[in-house]
């Protein structure tokens, strides 16, 4: 992997010596405070400003900072008209604009495409304070608040949409948000190295246009540069041009020429001895190969060679071998440099240690952002995840090469959160990141991970290949609790169970320590067809890690519970799959109360299976086998049905398609049935969420206004200190009374003429 020049190593820009702001300013009052004329740079974001390590505005901004550049923040501006995009007057190199922590798509609607009611990262919890694609708009404004600033388009969003994706939302393909951004370049995936790069090279006064050799970006060209050798994936199924066989001891580009030489000079001796020289070949040296991929306009018209595209992509993702790709729109070629290097140690602390005020702006008062309010005494400790499940986009932006932070610099922001921050109680909500246990996990060799072009390192099982030592996790789990005034360290943040059962020594510490009695976990599914499709281990993994989770509790005297998230409507699942979810479910006394259907984001390999029927994890072909996808309203609510087997509303439903599927036998009100015969009145069920929940206002939770549940989300029982009865007992008592009533009515003991009893539904 080529060697990258250290962020802290540039020279700092002139305007350093303003130092550091207390809070990146919003305002023109606030800079003159400053004692600022003018930002040298201006972010703007959809999200609400918060100055904390979990924003990506704040990262970019205080990173810049430290650099010695002037930055200042428009934070969800109005976007119907240029002038919020002016409130801060005119940046002397450019604008860098994101849609904030989450694609503006999925932060606006749900997965059946239903506007949301709230938006997290507003002050308030409101909704429609950001556009759709909010990044391609807020490009569009800046540029037309001043025309010759260079915009540069950043964020999770213009990542996923760079090349030509799916847009679920329109139920087609778009091109690259660069070209509808007009943006004069996007950074895709951990854009420091780049930002940093490209604002020292733009306060030098280089050209933004002239800005085409950094990783992570991407930009527009006309047409491939003299001394790159093009691939052309550009067709699948159909021979291409056959190549003249090369001669490996010779370098191609330099054959004409030694041809002609040749021609001139004297006829050799064929058997007189010479030196064999091998010289490297153009189509040998990746760093200037370029694959040719399928143009928007094809793949737009084409969803095999759309998932063709996916494919491609995905595989040339790992920083240390990745090539660049090129894609035609129209005209021109939108262009992708390879992915960025991952950052140090050193680095991710340098960027972790800046100067955070770790708190919203001062301008929302005492609104609360409820984004902040849940990840507010949280510390990410790491970045990437190498899981490579195929519906989530942390691989895709953040890469699979983990990323750490040291000890000793997550120790120095847990004291700083705990001697700075408002309302700490001594309780870390989190320590983790993408995934809870991939701290300091790598590949066991770098040059076989430089190398490697696997999309995961966990499927279908663990690589050989791959370090699991969870040692020095288990190490920063005690340092962080011996520190003064910690309480207690929960961890939140997905737990990759098939990589814990690795560690038993692990997984003992998080039971005994570290769990506030639930654990998430996702298994996301128990059937291997939806399984494979996501590249998710079985249930068997899962089954292993419940039993230690099971007997560390026991052993530690604490009553836990685990909580498995599941997936509806993924590709590659049958009603059959949904129904066997549903038994085991059932078999297992889960009842879930919300569950996530499939939500297909842009650019992920589900989302090409979702578009094209076609699985990019293999070689894609016109005749290669389908994927059974889920698409019509009608069967993405039935599987959302199978996991809610325990609600009424979905038991009509269910029993028809139980019918259909020749299933007819789950039907009935015995303990082995998956639903009842009887349908009861509406007002008779009582959902989990309501049930499990505890009244806002209670002393227990701590008074919140308006009347509102506060709730679990998962179907299990109370906590005992919301005045919960063991859940096992309570079933039991419920089904028995079920049981006793049926008995009742079949023997006629209902009591000589008087009005039998309705039975009440065991929930």
């Amino acid at each position: 992997m080529q060697a990258a020049k250290p962020l802290f190593d540039y020279p700092k820009y002139w305007a350093e010596c303003f130092g550091p702001a207390p809070f990146l300013p919003m305002s023109r009052e606030e800079m003159d405070q400053l004692g600022w004329d003018s930002c040298d740079i201006i972010i703007v974001t959809g999200d609400a400003y918060v100055d904390h390590p979990s924003f990506g505005m704040a990262i970019i901004g205080r990173l810049l900072e430290a650099q010695g550049f002037r930055v200042g923040i428009i934070a969800q501006p109005d976007w119907r008209s240029k002038d919020d995009f002016m409130k801060l007057g005119e940046p002397n190199l450019f604008f860098g604009v994101a849609a904030g922590n989450m694609d503006s798509m999925i932060n606006r609607y749900t997965a059946d495409k239903k506007i949301r009611s709230d938006d997290a990262y507003t002050p308030g919890g409101l909704a429609g304070k950001r556009p759709d694609r909010a990044s391609l708009v807020y490009s569009q404004r800046c540029k037309e608040a001043y025309t010759h600033v260079p915009v540069i388009l950043g964020g999770i969003e213009a990542s996923l949409r760079r090349i030509a994706h799916y847009d679920y939302w329109q139920d087609k393909v778009r091109r690259s948000i660069l070209m509808d951004a007009t943006a004069d370049i996007l950074l895709y995936g951990n854009a420091e190295r780049a930002v940093v790069e490209i604002a020292q090279r733009l306060s030098r006064g280089e050209k933004v246009e002239a800005i085409t050799d950094v990783r992570g970006t991407a930009f527009i060209r006309r047409d491939t540069p003299e001394g790159w050798f093009e691939v052309d994936s550009t067709r699948i199924d159909r021979p291409g041009r056959v190549d003249k066989i090369i001669n490996p001891y010779v370098n191609t580009q330099d054959m004409e020429a030694c041809a002609i030489e040749q021609a001139k000079g004297p006829v050799e001796d064929p058997n007189e001895a010479k030196v064999v020289q091998i010289l490297e070949s153009p189509r040998m040296t990746r760093d200037k190969t370029v694959i040719r991929l399928p143009s928007f306009e094809k793949v737009r018209n084409d969803p095999v060679l759309y998932a063709h595209a996916n494919r491609v992509l995905h595989l040339e993702t790992n920083p240390g071998n990745a090539r660049a790709l090129v894609q035609k729109h129209g005209e021109v070629d939108v262009w992708f440099n390879p992915p960025p290097i991952p950052m140090t140690t050193e680095e991710m602390d340098y960027v972790f240690g800046m100067p955070y005020a770790r708190v919203p702006h001062p301008a929302y008062g005492k609104e609360k952002i409820p984004a902040y309010e849940m990840i507010r005494f949280s510390v990410n400790i790491m970045r990437g995840c190498f899981g490579g499940c195929t519906f989530c986009s942390i691989t895709e932006h953040e890469g699979r090469i983990i990323q750490n932070r040291s000890h000793e610099s997550i120790i120095r922001e847990i004291e700083e959160m705990r001697d700075k921050v408002p309302g700490f109680t001594g309780v870390v909500s989190d320590l983790g990141g993408p995934t809870a246990n991939m701290y300091r996990i790598a590949c066991k060799d770098p040059e076989i991970e430089k190398h490697c072009r696997k999309p995961s390192c966990v499927f279908p099982g663990i690589c050989e290949n791959l370090n699991t030592d969870h040692s020095s996790l288990i190490e920063l789990y005690r340092k962080a609790r011996a520190l003064p005034g910690v309480k207690k360290i929960l961890i939140a943040s997905g737990l990759r169970y098939d990589l814990a059962v690795e560690s038993p020594e692990y997984v003992k510490e998080l039971v005994t320590h570290h769990v506030g009695g639930y654990l998430k976990i996702a298994p996301e599914h128990t059937e291997r067809g939806p399984l494979d499709k996501m590249m998710k281990p079985g249930i068997g993994s899962y089954d292993r890690f419940k039993q230690m989770f099971e007997k560390y509790s026991k052993e530690a005297g604490k009553e836990q519970y685990l909580i498995p998230y599941f997936i509806a409507a993924h590709p590659g699942t049958t009603d059959e799959d949904m129904m066997n979810l549903a038994l085991w479910l059932k078999r297992n006394g889960f009842r879930a109360d919300q569950v996530q259907a499939f939500y297909p984001s842009p650019m992920a390999t589900a989302t090409a299976m979702y578009h094209s029927g076609k699985n990019p994890l293999r070689k894609v072909t016109y005749k290669s086998d389908g994927v059974t996808i889920v698409k019509s309203e009608q069967q993405r609510r039935l599987h959302k049905a199978f996991l809610r087997y325990h609600d009424p509303k979905g038991w009509p439903m269910l029993r028809e398609a139980l019918e259909r599927m020749g299933r007819s036998d789950l039907i009935g009100n015995g303990k082995h049935h998956l639903i009842p015969t009887y349908q009861p009145q509406t007002d008779e069920y009582q959902s989990a969420r309501r049930k499990n929940s505890t009244p806002a206002g209670s002393k227990k939770v701590g008074g919140a206004a308006g009347g509102k549940i506060l709730t679990q989300h998962n179907g299990l029982p109370p906590r005992a200190s919301d005045g919960g009865k063991p859940w096992d007992k309570r079933e039991q008592a419920k089904a028995a009374a079920f049981a006793k009533l049926q008995e009742q009515k079949k023997g006629g003991k209902s009591g000589g003429g008087k009005k039998k009893p309705r039975p009440v539904a065991p929930r």
